[in-house]
């Protein structure tokens, strides 16, 4: 059984940092791209960032472009997002999810997801 689990939301006030981890079990993680996603409340579920199975490849949002970081450490299964300079606008539940197959900014290629964590910028 495929299980994917973040971690590290929580309160932040804005210009502040979080780390947000996704732990996975049940699949060989060293062959899937791993992706970030953000729904804010009364919004559609969008795109942040993704990391190939590599780690040699990664794309973001041009909203998070410059301020957020995907990267992965497959010896620990394990996927993160180092968020930076975080926004009142940042405020969402973040979601991990996984592909075999391909690195994609379309939340409908992706067949794994996690339960999400909350993340909310005060102004």
């Amino acid at each position: 059984q495929v299980q994917l689990v973040e971690s590290g939301g929580g309160l932040v006030q804005a210009g502040g940092s979080l780390r947000l981890s996704c732990a996975a079990s049940g699949l060989t993680f060293s062959r899937y791209n791993m992706a970030w996603f953000r729904q804010a409340s009364g919004k559609e579920r969008e795109f942040v960032a993704a990391i190939t199975w590599t780690g040699g490849g990664t794309t973001y949002a041009d909203s998070v472009k410059g301020r957020f970081t995907i990267s992965r450490d497959n010896a620990k299964n394990t996927v993160y997002l180092q968020m930076n300079s975080l926004r009142p606008e940042d405020t969402a539940v973040y979601y991990c999810a996984a592909d075999l197959l391909r690195i994609s900014t379309y939340s409908y290629e992706y067949k794994y997801w996690g339960q999400g964590t909350q993340v909310t910028v005060s102004s």
